[in-house]
């Protein structure tokens, strides 16, 4: 690279790392002052404050905005080089645009992959160090019509094809329930039950501990009773597996949440849609940050009357429309029958088209 492409790339870096230093104690004192009371509520000190929920809170919520960030950043110091005419002097040396943006592009991709390590592996251990606060502290006590409630009920699931699971309660902090029981099917006919009034995990074994549990071996023409005091039975289905609030599939490493999707779909589960949408999210939004670059740089390279006030006013209002994009491709895709694919790229893609039209259109 040369010396011109180093101090782009510098500009870009700086001014983005500021950037995300400045909005995020922004943020984190608005939320400061609006949990206040939730933080006196607890009793915690400051330091538990920080280690139990501020160490979580902050790479979620900068992963979060993330692009955003990198989309204003680059604005704001191309805007500031176009202004001084130093892009027009870069241009008028003989350097082509498609030459001018290959910093922009290095810068992009490095943060693309940064924020892409991130969603893997980072991003899911900070949710769940705040989610535990949230719903610990935050949500409140647990009750029936809380999704995010410490207390299941209801909960019928597959764990093959022919089997199913039953559990009329169960309590995700003590990992053990009551009203359990299951179903084995062959063809149409009932093959196996089983049913326990009380259940929990045992995490020596890693098996599930049945109490009193009661089993039927039916064929077509008799039926065979056995009765335990006690049963350990391994299934394909762990604690976490029972968890299902709202916080669980962000607190998932991709490589977990990859066998979780497999899970769920084999039990045809209803969230089914919402998993494969985060799965493929943590995909498709670092590329976003590539997107936006080019589309920042190319919009604040002109030199306009207005300056740099004119350019962030456009940012804001592409980010916008951005985030709307997003939000919507994403309700469509758990509440309705949009593909979850479509929905985490379709924005991505609608935003690759918006920038290749602009550099097309951009002074050459």
């Amino acid at each position: 690279m040369k010396k011109i492409d180093r101090y782009i790339l510098l500009k870009y870096l700086t001014t983005f790392f500021f950037c995300l230093i400045l909005f995020t104690a922004i943020v984190v004192v608005v939320d400061i002052s609006e949990k206040t009371d939730n933080f006196v509520k607890s009793g915690l000190s400051a330091y538990r404050i920080i280690t139990d929920y501020y160490i979580g809170f902050i790479p979620r919520i900068d992963a979060m905005l993330f692009p955003l960030f990198v989309f204003i950043s680059v604005i704001f110091f191309t805007s500031k080089m176009a202004g001084r005419s130093e892009v027009i002097a870069i241009l008028s040396s003989g350097v082509s645009f498609r030459r001018f943006l290959l910093p922009y592009v290095v810068g992009g991709i490095f943060l693309s992959a940064l924020l892409w390590a991130g969603y893997q592996y980072v991003v899911p251990r900070a949710n769940q160090i705040w989610g535990n606060f949230e719903a610990r502290y935050v949500d409140g006590p647990a009750t029936v019509v809380n999704n995010n409630s410490t207390f299941k009920q209801n909960l019928h699931f597959k764990i093959d094809s022919n089997t199913y699971v039953g559990i009329r309660g169960y309590d995700t902090v003590l990992k053990s329930g009551n009203g359990f029981f299951i179903q084995r099917f062959a063809g149409n006919k009932l093959v196996y039950n089983l049913r326990a009034e009380q259940f929990n995990w045992d995490s020596t074994s890693r098996k599930w501990r049945l109490v009193d549990p009661v089993e039927r071996y039916l064929d077509s023409i008799s039926e065979r009773v056995t009765k335990k005091p006690l049963l350990l039975a391994n299934y394909n289905f762990k604690p976490r597996d029972l968890r299902k609030d709202d916080y669980f599939k962000d607190q998932l490493p991709t490589p977990e949440l990859n066998d979780f999707i497999k899970l769920e779909r084999l039990r045809g589960s209803e969230m089914l849609n919402t998993l494969l949408v985060e799965r493929y999210n943590r995909d498709a939004i670092p590329v976003s940050v590539l997107i936006l670059t080019i589309i920042g740089a190319v919009l604040a390279s002109r030199k306009i009357r207005g300056g740099s006030g004119f350019h962030l006013a456009i940012g804001v209002i592409i980010s916008v429309l951005y985030i709307l994009f997003s939000r919507f491709s994403i309700v469509f895709a758990t509440k309705g029958n949009f593909t979850p694919l479509l929905a985490a790229w379709t924005p991505n893609i609608l935003f690759g088209i918006l920038a290749f039209y602009l550099y097309k259109q951009a002074p050459k």
